[in-house]
């Protein structure tokens, strides 16, 4: 017996300096996709950007990004864009994991594989949400324990929509973007989005708009009180036709298609239809979730976008959902 018990502590030994070095397991998180309820474009700034004023919306539409220690850093991408969207230094969940790495002092050697539901190049942020995604993920996989005032101010670093990717919810945003205050939202509303055959590249969105206003006057939006309001109240039918999107003549100048897109959804029953962002994808607004399925199933047989999601919102910023196994 004296044997097996020195074998028992011997095998536990050895199970606890393994432990010190085997990889540490994998962290998944969810990071949702966004819809601008209200956009607002100022004049290009002198640091190429422009100012600012949004309503940020997080939906259930969201890519799943799972991050775990590697020898070297690599991105796998599925669902969504597979096979086009870039696995290299080129893609924002790769920028994200070299940008953590810095700041806690590591090398930047993970895996990141990345299930897409957001739409690529689709106006909803899903890059911008795949980074948030990494940082989160790193932060847990590492036990690196960064504020989530330090994780807010990498995420800007990184790109305008990132930081509202980490905040989720509803959201004021300001300057690029990145400033957000958080915005009272008492109901859960039900969205379809409507994907578009193709992206739309958003500096070419906002090169269009400038373009549209040295030529033209293209519509201007009043100031969103009466959106927060209709948010606060919970009300869809009073938000519905308070959204708005400055940016939505230039994308639809860019991809006219959209024009036919929004009417369908709006005489499939939804309350209003909005370009998402810098388009091309289109939100629609719906009265319930058994009205957004009835929707959802006429734009599909409408033939006027390449697939539609039903979603709700707001949902919470990205977040763990499987988290790291100490194997």
């Amino acid at each position: 017996m004296s044997a097996i018990r020195a074998a028992e502590r011997t095998l536990r030994g050895v199970s606890e300096t393994v432990s010190d070095w085997v990889p540490t397991g994998a962290v998944t998180v969810r990071a949702p996709g966004k819809v601008n309820l209200y956009l607002a474009v100022g004049d290009l700034r002198g640091d190429g950007y422009h100012e600012l004023t949004t309503v940020f919306h997080a939906v259930s539409l969201a890519d799943d990004v799972t991050v775990r220690d590697a020898d070297v850093l690599s991105v796998d991408v599925v669902g969504q864009g597979e096979g086009t969207v870039p696995t290299d230094d080129r893609n924002l969940a790769w920028q994200a994991a070299e940008l953590f790495a810095d700041h806690v002092g590591r090398a930047p050697d993970v895996s990141i594989f990345i299930n897409k539901d957001i739409p690529v190049a689709g106006g909803m942020a899903g890059g911008s949400a795949d980074a948030a995604g990494v940082l989160v993920a790193m932060n847990e996989l590492w036990h690196a324990g960064v504020p989530r005032r330090d994780l807010h101010h990498l995420a800007a670093q990184l790109g305008s929509d990132v930081p509202f990717a980490l905040h989720g919810g509803t959201a004021l945003g300001t300057g690029r973007g990145e400033q957000l205050a958080t915005v009272l939202a008492r109901s859960v509303f039900h969205w379809v989005f409507a994907f578009a055959d193709g992206g739309l590249s958003t500096p070419q969105v906002f090169k269009e708009i400038d373009r549209l206003r040295e030529n033209g006057d293209p519509p201007r939006l009043a100031e969103p009180d009466e959106l927060l309001g209709a948010l606060a109240a919970g009300d869809a039918r009073r938000l519905a036709p308070l959204l708005g999107n400055e940016l939505q003549a230039a994308a639809v100048s860019l991809n006219p298609e959209l024009r036919r897109t929004l009417r369908a959804g709006e005489s499939a029953g939804a309350l209003a239809g909005i370009v998402s962002g810098s388009g091309p994808t289109c939100a629609f607004l719906c009265t319930s979730a058994d009205d957004a399925v009835q929707v959802s199933a006429e734009l599909a047989g409408a033939g006027v976008c390449r697939t539609v999601r039903v979603a709700s919102g707001p949902v919470h910023g990205a977040q763990v959902i499987q988290g790291r196994s100490d194997g």
